[in-house]
């Protein structure tokens, strides 16, 4: 039987909006206020929203528990599993000691932490979102920053600052290209919005996490590689994303960023030498030792490289996939209009096995090879991942409840309530429809599943308003992107990965001003294009 949802319970619109709200407002203030314990916070919170959806919505008992533990499932795998076996390689290389040889080396390339920060956090960060996403960005460059020598939760919330504007165009552009299945409007046309919309921020980032890590007065400190890398990335990501597709534009922008950068450190370093003076002795990291520290990481990025490559992903997707129709949820429930179109289908629930293609996969036959190569023998490897799934096993269940809480506000309509609250702002609605997306992506961390969530509502709401609805369904994903970092998920994903587990208020108050600023000046140039054109 067929459930379809209603999204004003109560009667009235802002009564039912403040109802579906207490989710996420009961989290976010156990959190960031009473300071409670994430994984508690998150069940807690799944609670309320169980309470809501059975008692206001008046949503299938068993639907709902369907709800519940088709998103556990999906944050164990693939979400879990990838931060599972991310955490297993830091603790190899923390365990060889290639510590202090890794901050040596990099040193002498980049020996300022801000430019490390660059580097890492937001260039080689970019990279990995374009090839990866689904957190390996945020694990991957907090737990390096981890090993320069940053304090944890500066290492945690400038990884997640960072990672903002590659997100729209995250795992070869599947934002978008998820974006135009919702809405029926052209990938590329799409892409281009955003990369529109994404320019400025994409320059300005670099020097906002330097500035969030050592004030504004540190940022001028280093301006030049701040520019050199935001101008590499920004124009890179533009271009691609106009005159290409979403597809490319977060890999290559990320890797330019780097190459610039690092291109632009050398030039600088061989103009500051000077004839006459005679260098000063310095310890040097012998190049095998430097070599052996990155080593790990070297092939950590070639096989999500591969893993990322459409044909590879396709062969073991063949050999290996399964999709199971999740019992009582799977076509049981039905979005209605205004947020679906008429005649739409009952919303599918598919739990994809896909193991072999799983990026998690990938990252753990990466440490697997690099543990043999750092002289681990299978018995310590094995009691090395044991004590990694101990030690983060309330990570995983963080990350399971918060999943849970995420597809049981979409099944049962709150997340629609919310959308149609903003879209209820006449003139003002380019601004706060870009804010829904932004609180689309705090829901559900993910910038694909807040397109899903929004991208028919947008683009209905547009039409409705005599506004591009291409214009808004983009400004869906590029105001989401800077929500990324507010979500419990994503905050879990860093706290785990440096090692600070039960500091995740702390990292949410230090980053949430900078979620939401980024959001309101996102918002505000969205507002700007629909009524002054662009």
């Amino acid at each position: 039987m067929v459930w379809p949802q209603t999204y004003n319970p109560l009667g009235h619109l802002w009564l039912s909006t403040a109802v579906a709200a207490l989710p996420i407002v009961a989290l976010l203030s156990a959190i960031a206020l009473l300071r409670v314990r994430i994984h508690w916070a998150a069940l807690g919170a799944l609670a309320v929203a169980v309470v809501i959806a059975l008692g206001a919505f008046r949503m299938p008992a068993a639907t709902a528990g369907a709800a519940m533990v088709y998103g556990a499932g999906y944050g164990l795998f693939p979400i879990g599993w990838l931060i599972l076996n991310v955490i297993f390689l830091y603790d190899l290389t923390v365990a060889k000691g290639h510590l202090q040889v890794l901050r040596e080396g990099l040193a002498r390339v980049a020996p300022d932490p801000r430019i490390q920060l660059i580097l890492i956090a937001f260039a080689f960060g970019a990279f990995l979102e374009g090839v990866a996403g689904f957190g390996a960005p945020v694990a991957i460059t907090a737990a390096i920053l981890i090993q320069l020598g940053f304090r944890p939760l500066h290492a945690s919330a400038l990884a997640l600052i960072a990672n903002t504007a590659p997100v729209a165009f995250g795992s070869l552009g599947i934002p978008i290209t998820t974006l135009e299945q919702i809405t029926g409007i052209d990938a590329r046309q799409l892409s281009a919005v955003v990369g529109r919309q994404l320019f400025p921020f994409s320059l300005i980032i670099p020097f906002w996490i330097v500035a969030a890590y050592s004030g504004w007065r540190g940022a001028r400190g280093v301006w030049r590689e701040a520019l050199v890398a935001g101008l590499s990335f920004s124009i890179t990501q533009f271009l691609l994303s106009n005159y290409n597709g979403p597809w490319l534009a977060s890999i290559l922008a990320g890797a330019a960023s780097m190459a610039s950068t690092v291109i632009y450190l050398r030039l600088r370093a061989r103009g500051r030498k000077r004839p006459q003076a005679r260098p000063e002795p310095s310890p040097a990291v012998p190049t095998a030792s430097q070599f052996k520290a990155w080593v790990p990481w070297i092939i950590l990025s070639l096989f999500i490289v591969l893993w990322g490559l459409p044909p590879v992903k396709a062969a073991l997707d063949h050999a290996l996939s399964f999709k199971l129709p999740m019992p009582h949820l799977h076509l049981r429930v039905l979005r209605v209009p205004p947020v679906a179109p008429p005649n739409a289908p009952p919303e599918p629930a598919l739990f994809a096995l896909n193991v072999l293609s799983a990026t998690g996969t990938a990252i753990l036959l990466a440490a697997l090879i690099s543990g043999f190569v750092m002289g681990f023998s299978p018995a310590r490897m094995a009691a090395t991942y044991a004590r990694t799934l101990w030690r983060i096993r309330y990570s995983l269940l963080t990350i399971a409840a918060m999943l849970a809480l995420g597809n049981l506000t979409k099944y049962s309509g709150g997340d629609a309530t919310l959308g149609l609250a903003l879209a209820h702002t006449g003139r003002l609605y380019p601004f706060f429809g870009t804010m829904l997306g932004w609180i689309g992506v705090a829901l559900t961390g993910s910038d694909t599943a807040s397109n899903v969530l929004f991208g028919s509502l947008q683009k209905i709401t547009a039409h409705q308003l005599g506004i591009n609805p291409a214009l808004m369904c983009g400004a869906n994903s590029s105001g989401g992107v800077m929500g990324k970092m507010i979500d419990a998920q994503s905050i879990v994903v860093a706290s785990t990965a440096t090692n600070s587990y039960g500091n995740e208020s702390q990292i949410l108050r230090f980053v949430f001003f900078h979620s939401v600023a980024l959001a309101v000046l996102m918002s505000t140039l969205v507002f700007l294009q629909a009524h002054f054109g662009g």
